[in-house]
């Protein structure tokens, strides 16, 4: 292995950190904070040549920040909330302009109430309604705004503070779960703008020529290295390009299609691009299996990855992994999927064990749904159309072996 692809023992789990928060912070993990300051020089260079991205660390804001910029952006992924105990579900389109708006005012005025900050962006997004760029923001129930729009209003922008605060770019001084509950709490807000500027991980967007371009395209010049004069410009993609591409899938999707590399030859297909994928996995320390239509890389340790799939014990959580068991089962595991077949699963399992998912009972539909979203989430399943789902080539990698205990009913998988 190379010097620029082999990474220290000591820089693996900081690294794999990295790749599944974006972040190292000193005040929640001083161990691999202090280990990424040391092997800053090793971590930057991988990064950049092995991934294309930049890895940014700042002392004084004790933070290590890596950027992570995809022009094929996972549609299906990003932050997420959870209210009131329920499931955690995607933030918002509303809470993620929330975010930038929060940010916008704190790095004018680092410190400011809850009653200040809901003013200003109300002010903001009031001057914005006519041309419909900013999101309706009411905090107090006027003539067309009922108290309903107002407590929504306050609950997305409670909702972004705590995504802010997860990240570790601001500070609060009370809880944010008894101030969504009462109309009239006040917090104190306050950031570090160094960590505010921190958080930009893209070039400046007013040079950026953003408003000449369609907004499909916005993505593409969020993520580009570099200005061009010509913001239309479509260039055929080069080698590099579906180096980066396909490096970037493997080590940040939890798996990869080699054949959407649209080259005669898939990058990772060739010889150096499959050496040299193997090579980039194993100095993070991940594992992979390889296939000539599909790989999967995995974490051993769970450090390096948001995915809980196949732990836990939600009755959604299980039924994915009836279903994966049923889909492997089928005499053409590859066909499209729909759920009428997995609402007939499910009534089958519950003939067997009627005290499986009870809280479902009448709602089959519902929970076909659910466990067809925990397989799209880690690529077993790939949408089509509304409520019918393509089984990928990583169902193959997979065996279920369902126990029955005296308690409750389980679902496990073997190794694979």
């Amino acid at each position: 292995m190379t010097t620029t692809r082999a990474l220290a023992p000591e820089l693996r789990e900081p690294a794999r950190r990295l790749v599944a928060t974006g972040r190292i912070r000193a005040e929640t993990d001083a161990e691999s904070y202090r280990a990424a300051i040391r092997g800053r020089r090793q971590l930057t260079d991988f990064f950049r040549s092995e991934l294309g991205w930049e890895l940014e660390i700042v002392e004084s804001a004790e933070l290590v920040r890596l950027h992570k910029r995809r022009a094929d952006v996972p549609a299906g992924r990003g932050p997420r909330l959870r209210r009131d105990g329920r499931e955690a579900h995607l933030a918002s389109k509303e809470v993620l302009a929330l975010v930038a708006l929060v940010c916008e005012q704190l790095w004018r005025r680092p410190r400011m109430s809850l009653r200040e900050l809901m003013q200003a962006i109300a002010q903001v997004c009031a001057a914005e309604e006519p041309t419909g760029g900013l999101p309706r923001f009411k905090v107090v129930a006027t003539d067309g705004t009922g108290k309903a729009d107002a407590r929504t209003s306050r609950l997305n922008l409670v909702d972004a503070l705590k995504l802010l605060v997860a990240e570790g770019s601001i500070a609060v001084d009370a809880d944010l779960e008894r101030i969504a509950g009462q109309d009239d709490g006040d917090l104190v807000v306050s950031a570090s703008r160094e960590r505010l500027a921190m958080k930009f991980s893209s070039l400046s967007p007013a040079l950026l020529g953003l408003d000449a371009l369609e907004p499909e395209r916005h993505v593409a010049a969020l993520s580009a290295d570099v200005l061009t004069d010509d913001v239309t410009a479509h260039d055929e993609p080069t080698v590099d390009d579906r180096r980066l591409l396909a490096m970037r899938r493997l080590i940040d999707d939890p798996a990869a299609d080699p054949l959407d590399d649209p080259a005669p030859m898939p990058y990772l297909h060739t010889p150096t691009g499959r050496e040299r994928a193997l090579e980039v996995v194993a100095a993070l320390g991940f594992s992979t299996t390889a296939r000539r239509d599909w790989w999967e890389v995995t974490d051993p340790s769970g450090v390096g990855t948001l995915v809980a799939f196949p732990n836990g014990r939600r009755n959604e959580r299980q039924a994915a992994l009836a279903l994966l068991d049923a889909v492997n089962r089928r005499p053409d595991p590859r066909s499209a999927l729909g759920i009428a077949e997995i609402v007939e699963l499910f009534e089958h399992v519950r003939t067997t064990l009627p005290r499986w998912a009870a809280a479902y009972e009448h709602r089959l539909p519902a929970l076909a749904r659910a466990a067809a979203a925990e397989l799209v989430a880690v690529g077993l399943l790939v949408p089509l159309h509304h409520d019918t789902w393509r089984p990928t080539p990583g169902v193959h990698l997979w065996k279920v072996r369902v126990q029955q205990n005296a308690a409750e009913p389980t679902e496990e998988p073997t190794d694979r």
